[in-house]
């Protein structure tokens, strides 16, 4: 009896462990997607505002660069980084088709990938926090560059998830050629600049890419982490109702002891007989 109310001890011991752990998790992921939801509100602006200088520059024209038609279109996807977030990869590649040239960002998505046969062009890890993703996206951006030069694609889409309303949500937006259709009207009169023109277009275009690219990861890292507060939070409850169970054993074999030794105790006196 002794040796059983140890183990069941041990093993409540060891579940409040765990319980304590997965609250990190959860904490860590909740701050991590605060952060990086304030800075998407920061790249739009910065996107925004670029968006208006080549508006100011270029007009509101179709495109900015050429889609070679018998060049694939590649797709940037952006997968989970690590572990303990649910199905998040495995939905994000659910969406890509089997022969498109794959630029793939996650570790833990690239293992999903690996599992599917599926091999990507390229692939890089996300940033571990949120400030580390323009640096990303200066890497992402030379890989693109130097595929579309070597003619290994002619167009780019971006695939990553969105957390809306409380629910992941697959998004897939066209990068390049640069849709400028909804550039916001050219406002006052013509700019004054000292560059060229065209390299001032094509100045602007990349940064405008750049931007474009930096809020995906940015997006990808807040819903990554919105989906491992989800799953802490399941494996929340579950280690709370695994808690109750053990504590309720314990509590029934502490009173089966308890028993046990009042009994023990009834027969030994009445074995003893009547003190005289």
């Amino acid at each position: 009896m002794t040796a059983r109310l140890a183990d069941i001890t041990a093993r409540i011991e060891g579940i409040r462990q765990l319980g304590a752990v997965v609250n990190a998790m959860k904490g860590i992921a909740s701050a991590r997607a605060h952060v990086a939801r304030d800075q998407v509100t920061a790249v739009d602006s910065y996107a925004a505002t670029l968006a208006a200088a080549m508006a100011q520059v270029i007009g509101a024209q179709a495109q900015v660069g050429t889609e070679t038609a018998d060049t694939p279109t590649g797709l940037l996807v952006f997968c989970a980084e690590q572990g303990f977030a649910g199905a998040f990869s495995e939905r994000v590649l659910d969406t890509i088709p089997a022969d498109a040239p794959l630029f793939l960002i996650g570790t833990r998505g690239l293992s999903v990938a690996a599992s599917r046969d599926i091999t990507p062009d390229w692939h890089a890890a996300l940033p571990s926090h949120s400030t580390g993703m323009p640096k990303l996206a200066e890497a992402i951006t030379t890989a693109i560059f130097a595929a579309m030069a070597k003619g290994d694609i002619g167009s780019l889409d971006v695939i990553h998830t969105s957390w809306e309303a409380g629910r992941p949500s697959v998004a897939q937006q066209t990068l390049l050629p640069l849709d400028l259709s909804a550039l916001p009207a050219p406002t006052g009169a013509d700019v004054l600049t000292q560059l060229p023109r065209t390299a001032l277009i094509e100045g602007l275009s990349q940064d405008y890419l750049h931007a474009l690219i930096t809020r995906a990861a940015l997006h990808a890292f807040a819903a990554e982490n919105e989906a491992r507060m989800q799953a802490m939070t399941a494996a929340g409850h579950q280690i709370e109702d695994e808690l109750a169970v053990f504590e309720a054993r314990l509590r029934h074999v502490r009173q089966s002891a308890i028993t046990a030794e009042i009994i023990e105790l009834g027969t030994g006196a009445a074995a003893a007989g009547p003190a005289r």
